[in-house]
């Protein structure tokens, strides 16, 4: 559900910024984090934040 509203907003311009919270877990399977994206989406890194358990990834989006 989430993914499918980040990337309608990707597709009408109207995301600045994505934080990611990545968990270093690996499973055989899962839900994509984003739908079918319109165009590829060219991110830089802004933040990388290491806690136990978690990683808080922050990117801006370039233009």
């Amino acid at each position: 559900m989430g993914g499918g509203v980040i990337t309608a907003a990707l597709a009408a311009g109207l995301v600045d910024e994505i934080t990611v919270h990545q968990v270093p877990v690996l499973l055989g399977g899962g839900r994509r984090l984003f739908q079918e994206l319109p165009a590829h989406v060219r991110l830089s890194l802004v933040k990388a934040v290491p806690a136990p358990g978690v990683t808080h990834l922050h990117y801006r989006l370039e233009r």
